[in-house]
């Protein structure tokens, strides 16, 4: 960490928050040599934002959003979203941001060319679906694919008459998104009621739910989750015509079962409802992409047979396969 973003780190400490590793440029404000604001982005996120009290209504706000604005047009970077405490929504308002959704004090803002409702209506009109039906949906990263999320989905057709499954698109999993949408498509080929689609920057993205891909338990996952899955009450089910929502259970993963959590405590003020399934299990333990990344990881690919679609099983024997699972003998990745 250079001078200057410690400096920032240690000013944002002092108002109980904190410079985040993964910014991509710091601005710093200075008075009198003592810093008195700041504010950063990383990729198309604004972020770590803080003023001083007593210089709040100076206009110091406004030009530092603005200068991190210009940063970020000048890198090709004309959509942008914020994650703000509601005290300095009015101030994002002044400057042309839209207020998308609201959890707890935590508050999420579009900016430049981003509009959810148009982005949305593009999804539904790309993905082919009739809006006029009822249908349930899943959100799924399948990092990779098993019986597990198999289960779910074919539990969800059998139950309704439409089901379309949101694969997560944000690329920070051990199998690549166009991997784990094409390892999905092909393992529901059989289900002629289930629509599978890429889930966009709206769903389970570093835009709207940052703390999913950080796999662990803070102070911020609780408004997080909350957050990702109003944004699912009040725009995705709305579009797409959702009213039910299927989830597994949740033996492993601290961030998922938080947001399943939020999703039974939300969901349903939007009319929608939650179907928590029990998980399916093999051996007497939960089948999970956890464990077949351990599996695989171990060298066990004989013991992942009996936990995957044949469609991953068979991936996982080719070329790209045994790459990927390279990477993951190699390394930690998250889910």
């Amino acid at each position: 960490m250079d001078f200057e973003r410690q400096m920032a780190d240690e000013f944002l400490k002092s108002i109980g928050l904190e410079l985040e590793n993964d910014v991509d440029e710091t601005l710093c404000c200075f008075e009198n040599g003592q810093m008195i604001g700041t504010c950063s982005y990383s990729k198309n996120v604004i972020k770590c934002f803080g003023i001083k009290e007593e210089y709040r209504g100076e206009g110091i706000a406004s030009s530092l959003i603005t200068k991190i604005q210009n940063r970020m047009f000048d890198k090709g970077i004309y959509e942008y979203f914020v994650f703000t405490l509601d005290k300095n929504v009015q101030i994002f308002k002044s400057l042309g941001f839209k207020e998308v959704a609201q959890a707890d004090s935590v508050v999420l803002l579009e900016g430049g060319i981003a509009d959810i409702n148009k982005y949305l209506n593009n999804m539904l009109k790309q993905s082919g679906v009739d809006q006029t039906k009822n249908r349930a949906a899943l959100v799924v990263n399948c990092n990779p694919f098993t019986l597990g999320h198999l289960y779910l989905i074919e539990r969800a057709a059998m139950e309704n008459e439409e089901v379309i499954v949101f694969v997560v698109e944000e690329d920070r999993s051990a199998f690549p998104t166009d991997i784990r949408y094409s390892l999905v498509k092909k393992g529901c080929s059989h289900l002629k009621n289930v629509v599978v689609i890429k889930g966009g920057r709206y769903i389970i993205s570093s835009n709207t739910f940052p703390s999913y891909f950080l796999r662990k338990k803070d102070e911020k996952l609780n408004v997080y989750t909350k957050l990702d899955a109003t944004i699912f009450g009040k725009y995705i089910a709305k579009v797409f015509n959702i009213n039910k929502r299927y989830v597994g259970t949740e033996p492993y993963c601290d961030v998922t079962n938080e947001y399943n959590k939020a999703m039974l405590s939300v969901l349903p003020s939007y009319n929608i409802e939650v179907c928590l399934v029990e998980r399916l299990t093999k051996d007497g333990r939960p089948v999970s992409a956890s464990i077949v990344r351990k599996l695989l990881k171990e060298g066990k690919i004989d013991e992942v047979k009996n936990l995957v679609p044949i469609t991953t099983f068979e991936f996982l024997n080719t070329d790209e396969g045994k790459r990927i699972i390279e990477n993951i003998k190699r390394r930690d990745l998250p889910h």
